[in-house]
């Protein structure tokens, strides 16, 4: 900021403007500023973009050229502070081989990174990632050691699962006595599920799927962790059947045999605590119906209702179902498909545009392949 402000000072130029993403690679062009500024241009409101270096704009050739097409069309300038480009042909020149240069350095800065992280997988030490509550690193060789500590918070927590308290239980208790997560948050019910379903407890090195069974030091006994993985398993239904219980499956459904009123819910409050059906009128003393128990009546319409179930109509009810399913797949994940599918259809036609004016055909038919392929893939 400070360099670029020197430099629109000594060349007379007046700044009407920021656009600063913090914290993020210019290596995609997925920046919310910088889409602002893109946008903004369009106002005609500023003649010129400067940058503290090229690199700062765009580190790959083909988000540099888009970008600064459309900006050109806007009659928007991109100036940088730190490289002296002329307006003439070697600047043209320069310009292209200082993008190239960048977009080879954020490639060979990203293969040596992952290259660095596989090799320190391969010989079981920490890459960078968080090592879970229990474990802490050796910051010399980059080894796992346990935090006795931590360790018998973890062990706590797994034992009092698998004896039988709640998640709900454990979480509120963890919280009052203000006991933190492996990065100093309170503990909640999802990273209590995660922390449950760690492997690393049980020595497993976890690295792009890849288990490596001993490559950690032991936290937990295997029968202790694999009977807790059972027990959150069998849990999953559980919220179903407890509120089933409380529930009155036949309102709405069933109906008063003298008056043809509605059966409502009733009941559960006295010292019985007991739960029956009861006719809406005879609650006003319109109807002699009498109440009827919640559970008798509801097992005797569930056991007509399965003498219904027949293989074919089973079938039959699947299949209906599975069409219904079929048009409509209106779900979160088919949206995001969809919504990935429109953007690569976008960035599709700008490079059809770029191409019919000419610029770097080899450059950008090599991108369209590419994008026509995620295309096919989404």
């Amino acid at each position: 900021m400070k360099v670029c402000y020197e430099y629109a000072e000594s060349h007379n130029y007046t700044v009407v403007g920021e656009y600063i993403d913090r914290a993020q690679s210019g290596k995609f062009d997925n920046r919310a500023e910088f889409q602002r500024m893109i946008a903004d241009s369009d106002k005609h409101t500023f003649d010129g973009i400067l940058v503290y270096q090229l690199d700062r704009f765009a580190r790959n050739r083909y988000d540099s050229a888009i970008y600064k097409a459309k900006l050109k069309k806007n009659g928007v300038r991109v100036l940088s502070a730190k490289e002296n480009i002329t307006d003439d042909a070697s600047g043209i020149l320069i310009e292209g081989v200082l993008e190239s240069m960048a977009e080879y350095y954020s490639v060979e800065l990203a293969q040596k990174i992952h290259r660095g992280m596989s090799i320190n997988a391969e010989k079981c030490l920490s890459y960078g990632n968080n090592p879970g509550l229990g474990f802490k690193v050796n910051k010399a060789d980059r080894t796992f050691y346990v935090d006795e500590e931590e360790a018998a918070i973890v062990r706590e927590i797994f034992e009092r699962y698998a004896s039988g308290e709640t998640k709900a239980e454990i979480v509120k208790d963890l919280q009052r006595r203000k006991v933190k997560t492996s990065i100093g948050n309170k503990f909640t019910y999802n990273s209590l599920s995660r922390l449950l379903k760690n492997k690393r407890y049980i020595g497993i090195y976890l690295y792009k799927g890849v288990e490596t069974p001993g490559g950690m030091p032991r936290i937990l006994n295997d029968d202790l962790f694999y009977r807790v993985q059972s027990l959150m398993n069998k849990n999953k239904s559980a919220p179903a059947r407890t509120r089933g219980e409380n529930e009155y499956l036949l309102t709405t459904k069933l109906f008063c045999g003298h008056c043809k009123e509605m059966m409502v819910g009733y009941g559960g409050t006295g010292k019985s605590g007991k739960h029956y059906y009861m006719c809406k009128k005879a609650r006003k003393k319109k109807c002699d119906k009498k109440i009827i128990g919640k559970q008798y009546i509801e097992d005797r319409v569930v056991s007509e209702c399965l003498k219904m179930l027949t293989y074919d109509k089973i079938r039959y009810i699947a299949k209906r179902v599975a069409e219904k399913c079929i048009k409509s797949p209106d779900n979160i994940s088919v949206r995001e498909i969809k919504k990935a599918i429109k953007e690569v259809d976008a960035a599709i036609e700008n490079l059809w545009e770029g191409i019919e004016q000419g610029q770097s055909v080899d450059m950008l038919t090599e991108r369209l392949h590419k994008r026509q392929a995620e295309k096919e893939e989404l």
